[in-house]
């Protein structure tokens, strides 16, 4: 088990998007992470969730909800420094924290969207980890077809009435409030049948199974949610009755660039890890890093990382301006996550048989790194987003 995150090679092409005070914000999470989460990895996986008080810490130190304005508990900064905390988690080879779900995409639905008093009663709570969040979308049987939901929320006098379930929810059982997406009307049109509604978790009716049991990001908090006739009052509405669809489509560009980001960073971290492998192990007498095998992979993936990150760099200076395309996220999220996988593969093989031992950071990269192809929209769904600016 690695003791420290590990840091990845400079770039061929040196990254410009960042300024000292945003290495100063890197140092403190990269400290955060060896402090904090390295050290319960196993912990975590056993449970299969963080601690509790591992969410106060993180809002302690300003790590979470950063990008909120300061009115509402946050710091006021951009993405940038979202971009690093996510950068970071990967570095540390962590996928058991769900920080960024609760920060940059809960967070922003109920800033873009929502009315001041649930901003101001949500927010400097969600900043602080007083209050866990996710956001409850997928149902059993209806994957990446959002307009196929089953879960409804029947107005009856000033309280929304919520029956279904929800499954591969993200920060699920530690949760204490949930966005849910809802079916609440009959359109022919079934993107106007959606609404977003906040669920506070100890509401009757309200229940979690347990952590489901995954083949990779085993501490991750990951359960199903079900509701029996779970009453909210209908100030729970965020934003307005039929306009769900839309504001998840106008977030899901964001979201995209969020895996794309874990992907781009996790490929990084795990090339410096079989780098650094390559060469201490020896084979016939010579590091196995030598070879020319060995040297000519290494190479090839080097530059396949490089090109993706400039093209993520890029991508993030647009998303900085507002101005990022959904295909271009889409492509991101698409050809990035595809990299990492091919990366931890041939990094894998490159360790022989200790890469399959769960001890060395690569076995758990292995295992970890698949679901970024199927969760935000699996890369199907990507290539079909691509498609339609042809």
């Amino acid at each position: 088990m690695q003791s420290a995150a590990i840091r990845p090679l400079n770039n061929m092409l040196p990254r410009k998007l960042f300024q000292s005070e945003h290495e100063a914000f890197r140092d403190t999470v990269r400290k955060f992470y060896e402090k904090e989460v390295l050290p319960n990895t196993e912990k975590y996986e056993q449970q299969q969730h963080v601690d509790r008080d591992l969410w106060n810490k993180a809002g302690e130190l300003g790590l979470l909800c950063t990008t909120m304005p300061e009115q509402y508990g946050g710091s006021g900064v951009d993405r940038l420094y979202s971009m690093i905390l996510i950068e970071e988690q990967a570095y540390a080879g962590d996928s058991a924290t769900g920080f960024s779900l609760h920060s940059d995409i809960v967070a922003n639905y109920i800033h873009n969207f929502g009315n001041e008093q649930q901003k101001q009663h949500w927010l400097p709570k969600m900043a602080t980890g007083e209050v866990v969040t996710a956001i409850a979308m997928t149902e059993p049987g209806t994957g990446s077809d959002l307009q196929a939901v089953r879960t409804t929320a029947v107005l009856e006098g000033d309280e929304y009435v919520i029956n279904g379930s929800k499954i591969f929810i993200t920060n699920g059982y530690l949760c204490d409030m949930a966005i849910v997406v809802c079916k609440t009307g009959n359109s022919d049109k079934g993107s106007a049948n959606l609404s977003l509604i906040m669920v506070e978790t100890d509401r009757a009716g309200f229940s979690k199974g347990k952590p489901l049991n995954k083949i990779g990001m085993k501490g991750q908090d990951t359960c199903e949610l079900f509701f029996d006739n779970v009453r909210v009052p209908k100030e729970n509405l965020l934003g307005m009755e039929g306009m769900g669809f839309i504001m998840l489509m106008k977030e899901l560009a964001w979201e995209r660039m969020i895996v794309a980001i874990i992907c781009q960073a996790g490929a990084e971290a795990a090339f410096a890890h079989t780098l650094q492998y390559t060469k201490e192990r020896k084979a016939f007498g010579k590091p196995i890093g030598a070879f020319q095998n060995t040297r000519f992979k290494l190479a090839e993936m080097r530059t396949e990382i490089d090109f993706c990150r400039a093209y993520l760099d890029r991508c993030m200076e647009l998303q900085l301006e507002d101005e990022l395309s959904v295909d271009a996220a889409a492509a991101a999220k698409y050809k990035i996550s595809e990299l990492f996988s091919k990366v931890v593969d041939e990094c894998l093989q490159l360790h022989g048989g200790y890469g399959y031992m769960l001890e060395y950071p690569i076995a758990r990269a292995y295992l970890d790194n698949r679901a970024n192809r199927i969760y935000a929209g699996t890369n199907e769904i990507m290539k079909e987003l691509i498609s339609r600016s042809l």
